[in-house]
C-alpha cells in the first residue's frame, strides 16, 4: 500500500535519502526537521506512519513518541544511533512499533515500512472475532475490547495478542512472535517482544503472576492460558 509518511530527521542528508527511497515506492512524504514540527505535522496531516529519529532538537524522539502515542495509534518506526538494548527498549516502552539502528541499509528500512503499513491495514481471517474470558478481538476492525471498555493498542501489540489468543495453550517463542509481528526475517532483539507484552499487560490489567490473557513460559516465551 502507498501511505502518507512523516519523516522526523534533523540531518538533511539522511532525510533526503529516506524521502527519495520512500517516494520511489509511491509514498507521500513530509520531512520534519525537529521534534516540535514533527508533532505539529502529525496533528495536521494524520499520516499513516511516522519515521522518527531519536536525536533531534527542541523535542527528542522519545518525547515526540510519548506525545504522539497519547493522541494517535499510527505506527511509529524509530531510527536510533543508540543501539544499546536499554535505549531501544525505552522507545518501545513509549509505544513505538519497531526500530532501525543507524547506520542502516535503505532497503531494510523500506522493508520495515512496508511491513508496518501492511499490518496497520491487515484484515482478519475467517475467524474475525476472537474471544478469551472477557476479552474480545475483532481482527477485521483491529479493535480490542475488555468487557465494555475499548482498549487502544499499537499494531505490534495487536498482532501479538491476536496470535496468542487465537492459539490458546500453544507456546510461542520470542522469535516466533518476532516473525509474526514483523512478517519477515528480522534482527530485532528478543526483548522487544517482552516490551510489547509488558505494555499489553498494563493496558489489560493482566497480572503476570496470575495471568488471564498472557502467561510467561520461563525460558521459552509466551502463551494464552487455555483455561479461560
Amino acid at each position: 500500500m502507498k501511505g502518507r509518511i512523516i519523516v522526523a530527521e534533523d540531518d538533511p542528508r539522511q532525510a533526503r535519502i529516506v524521502k527519495l527511497y520512500l517516494e520511489d515506492e509511491g509514498h507521500s512524504v513530509v520531512v520534519a526537521e525537529d521534534g516540535l514540527r514533527a508533532v505539529e505535522e502529525v496533528r495536521r496531516r494524520a499520516p499513516d506512519l511516522l519515521i522518527l529519529d531519536v536525536m533531534m532538537p527542541n523535542l527528542d524522539g522519545h518525547d515526540v513518541c510519548r506525545i504522539v502515542r497519547a493522541e494517535t495509534q499510527i505506527p511509529i518506526l524509530i531510527l536510533t544511533a543508540r543501539s544499546a538494548e536499554d535505549d531501544v527498549l525505552v522507545g518501545l516502552d513509549l509505544g513505538a512499533d519497531d526500530y532501525v539502528s543507524k547506520p542502516y541499509r535503505p532497503r531494510e528500512l523500506m522493508a520495515r515500512v512496508r511491513s508496518l503499513l501492511r499490518r496497520s491495514e491487515r484484515v482478519g481471517d475467517a475467524t474475525a472475532l476472537i474471544e478469551h474470558a472477557d476479552l474480545a478481538i475483532d481482527t477485521d476492525r483491529r479493535t480490542v475490547r475488555l468487557g465494555q471498555r475499548s482498549v487502544v493498542v499499537t499494531a505490534s501489540e495487536f498482532d501479538i495478542l491476536a496470535t496468542l489468543l487465537r492459539n490458546p495453550g500453544r507456546v510461542f517463542t520470542r522469535l516466533d512472535l518476532i516473525e509474526v509481528v514483523m512478517g519477515f526475517e528480522h534482527d530485532s532483539m528478543e526483548r522487544t517482544i517482552d516490551a510489547h507484552v509488558k505494555n499489553l499487560r498494563r493496558k489489560l490489567n493482566d497480572d503476570a503472576r496470575k495471568p488471564r490473557y498472557i502467561a510467561t513460559v520461563v525460558g521459552v516465551g509466551y502463551r494464552a492460558p487455555d483455561d479461560a
